[in-house]
């Protein structure tokens, strides 16, 4: 909910689950039912926003309050809207989730390239990562690769945990008080620099000469 500042755009753009008519037309149906493949194609444009460097960028929603009742229309909506992005649109897509993966489904994860999950130097954080590891596995993702956050100068504890996990290492991104102002004052971590960016830039690199290529015949091929 808070990605807009991190991508230097002005302003989030308001929720998908948000727009509650639209998502009662299209996903609703009588007697409590809902629809499984709504209309969605045209949800990007509708409820997005264009960032800095042409990124489409969509604020997929999530439960405001709790006990708020049953999200079945709104989940079969987000779920439609998933597998158009992945499998039909051209563009790479770049999901960021919350800690879980719960609007993934087998019919959304079979166009999924690699989970990344970004890990902190602690316990709780690996823990994390493998509940994410069980819950993508049993999805059908093959590819799980994990990126250090604030990492010490010598994060080997951390790394011979993942190594232990066989969960290969994307890239590392050092403790950087940067970042930290970047965050404080609404801006994109490129437009204030520093050793963090400089990492993330590097892991942006390694991603593009993984993936680039298939990108592009997925594209060649659409």
């Amino acid at each position: 909910m808070n990605l807009a500042s991190a991508l230097g755009a002005e302003e989030n753009p308001k929720p998908i689950t948000a727009y509650k008519d639209m998502v009662a037309a299209r996903a609703s149906a009588e007697f409590g039912m809902f629809k499984l493949n709504p209309k969605v194609d045209d949800v990007v444009e509708m409820c997005g926003c264009v960032g800095p460097d042409g990124v489409k960028f969509v604020v997929m929603g999530t439960v405001d309050t709790g006990g708020s009742g049953c999200m079945c229309p709104e989940t079969a909506f987000l779920r439609a809207l998933l597998r158009h992005v992945i499998l039909r649109e051209k563009d790479l897509v770049i999901m960021d989730m919350e800690a879980g993966i719960e609007h993934l489904g087998r019919g959304t994860t079979r166009g999924v390239d690699v989970m990344i999950a970004v890990v902190e130097p602690g316990l709780r954080s690996v823990d994390t990562l493998e509940r994410i590891k069980k819950l993508s596995e049993d999805l059908g993702i093959e590819r799980i690769m994990a990126v250090i956050s604030k990492a010490p100068e010598d994060p080997k504890i951390i790394k011979d945990k993942l190594a232990e996990m066989n969960v290969p290492i994307l890239g590392t991104i050092p403790y950087d008080t940067n970042l930290i102002e970047a965050d404080l004052s609404g801006k994109s971590p490129l437009d204030v620099g520093g050793p963090g960016v400089e990492a993330m830039k590097d892991i942006k690199e390694r991603l593009v000469e993984l993936f680039g290529d298939v990108a592009e015949e997925e594209a060649g091929a659409a």
